[in-house]
């Protein structure tokens, strides 16, 4: 990298646009949405798709709500231009979706678009040409007067056979696109674009939808803002234009450029799903989608499905979602970090307690909204903490651990989880939990226990295995827990210990229901230590879960 980078890139001149409203503004509805996966999209994949593949994301597409669709190039290639005929031929597009065709300013490939659009019911002819400094002196070598020309011709052409269309019943609209719009002279782009204006003669009841693209992100979002207002502000016929929106992501900005343009005014937004598109792709429509409706303003997509759109998407184009991209990635309703699990799972069990307004901690949206479950949420590594432990053990199977027993047995789950080095399951954990509660059985192991009470005065009478060898251990307390406590301390040979907590629930429903107690004793140190047990008998759970605990002392 160069040491004085301004010897080589300069920065892009900022608008003269003293008034700006758009700071001001909020967003309140949501755009015209314009899927351009089947061009731009796939335009940008190492193996396009084939038509099948095409069919398939159409019907997605459809399905997710949107009514714009920029099904191809038509005039670009044979493939191209037989999915438009299968679509309207094999009559696969709803009554209210509207195809959208691309085509240059050229007669030749405007001729061909609009024969491939032949019997459609609604479709959008969406012709461009390039207007950037940069394209007029590197790439066509014309004045700024020679590119208007293109595209006015370009208009005329297409103005000429919309007869073809329009006589077979098809609703037509045009939309023009001064490609490079954000790195042209916004004087030029307006001038440019009223001149195809003059031909194709919009109105406010049958408008044309001008599409400002920032084909290459060559400024800060806000200066795309700028640009979008100063159109609207400055251009004649307002009222007679749909403002689109087509914004890439060069900067990693596409997402903020497109919000800010909505604040300046735009109507309309063109993107991708997840992104896909050249370079570093298009704008991610999803994204945005979800964005507003984090906001409480339905964007009129329905993403319900999430998981079963990435899986069309990743299966048609070939790309992957990265894990941990906005809404849609494996990892972004995954916490590992200890104190973000415990904040999620107070927040949840808040939200389901209280059902008001969404606010989680951490999370911007119910990942139930999406299709993805709680159980998602929270996921354990070596940098959990007790939170994450206590939540996937409750989630995934009920276990209800108390406050200072998450305390105690989450350390010693991390430790586990430190030495595998690894993510676990929540089943791995649940038998981490079983093998150091559970299943201390040594040296005292429970093979018969018996109570009963006279005046509120309990005998136990009980046998043990204590080191491999049967034994009968009786003692008296104010309950069947106190008389077996004292059981083992004086009659097993045990360390004096007090109960200081019991706590019990039930696992399952139904006759053959398992209980789970807890247990915490006190040693004569100070030292407390938790126990569990299960049992279809909650008593018998009980007892199990005192030995556990004092199994665990020794």
């Amino acid at each position: 990298m160069l040491s004085h980078p301004s010897s080589k890139y300069q920065p892009f001149p900022l608008i003269t646009l003293p008034n700006r409203q758009w700071p001001t503004r909020h967003l309140a509805s949501a755009p015209i949405w314009c899927s351009v996966d089947l061009r731009d999209g796939n335009q940008a994949l190492a193996v396009p798709m084939n038509v099948s593949q095409k069919l398939e994301m159409f019907d997605a597409l459809v399905k997710c709500g949107f009514k714009e669709i920029e099904v191809g190039f038509p005039s670009a290639s044979n493939t191209e231009f037989s999915f438009n005929r299968r679509l309207i031929e094999e009559n696969r597009i709803p009554d209210d979706v509207t195809i959208q065709c691309l085509v240059q300013a050229r007669e030749d490939l405007i001729e061909k678009t609009v024969e491939s659009l032949i019997g459609a019911k609604k479709v959008v002819i969406h012709m461009y040409n390039s207007t950037s400094p940069a394209q007029r002196k590197y790439v066509f070598g014309k004045s700024k007067e020679e590119i208007i020309a293109v595209a006015v011709n370009g208009a005329q052409l297409i103005k000429d056979r919309l007869h073809r269309l329009t006589s077979g019943g098809t609703r037509v609209t045009l939309q023009y696109s001064p490609e490079s719009f954000s790195a042209t002279e916004v004087e030029f782009a307006k001038e440019i674009s009223e001149a195809v204006m003059e031909v194709w003669e919009p109105t406010p009841e049958h408008k044309m939808i001008l599409n400002l693209p920032d084909t290459v992100e060559v400024a800060m979002p806000n200066v795309y803002a700028d640009q979008i207002e100063w159109i609207c502000t400055n251009i004649k016929k307002r009222n007679s234009l749909i403002i689109s929106l087509h914004t890439h992501n060069d900067r990693g900005t596409g997402t903020a450029a497109t919000e800010l343009g909505l604040l300046a005014g735009a109507d309309r937004v063109e993107g991708t799903l997840f992104g896909n598109g050249e370079r570093t792709g298009n704008l991610d429509i999803v994204q945005v989608a979800m964005n507003l409706y984090m906001h409480g303003i339905s964007p009129g997509l329905d993403f319900s499905d999430m998981n079963g759109l990435i899986r069309m998407y990743e299966r048609t184009t070939g790309m992957t979602v990265a894990p941990r991209h906005p809404y849609s990635g494996e990892l972004v309703f995954t916490a590992f970090s200890g104190s973000h699990q415990d904040a999620i799972k107070k927040g949840l069990a808040g939200y389901e307690q209280h059902q008001t307004a969404w606010d989680v901690p951490y999370l911007t949206i119910d990942p139930n909204d999406i299709g993805r479950e709680y159980r998602e949420v929270i996921r354990v590594n070596s940098q959990s903490g007790k939170g994450g432990v206590a939540y996937l053990l409750e989630s995934e199977f009920g276990i209800e651990l108390p406050k200072d027993m998450q305390r105690e047995f989450g350390p010693l789950a991390n430790e586990i989880v430190d030495t595998l080095g690894r993510e676990v399951t929540a089943t791995e954990l649940k038998e981490m939990f079983w093998n150091e509660y559970i299943e201390r059985d040594s040296p005292y192991a429970l093979h018969h226990f018996h109570a009963d009470g006279v005046d509120g005065v309990f005998t136990c009478r009980s046998s043990l295995v204590i080191h491999g060898k049967e034994r009968g251990v009786v003692g008296k307390g104010n309950g069947p827990i106190a008389a077996f406590a004292n059981a083992l301390i004086e009659d097993a040979g045990a360390p004096s210990f007090e109960v200081t907590t019991y706590r019990e629930q039930s696992l399952s429903s139904g006759t053959e229901a398992s209980a789970l107690a807890f247990i915490q004793i006190r040693v004569n140190e100070g030292k407390t230590v938790w126990g569990a047990g299960v049992d279809t008998n909650i008593e018998l759970a009980s007892i199990k879960a005192l030995l556990s605990a004092v199994n665990r002392v020794i």
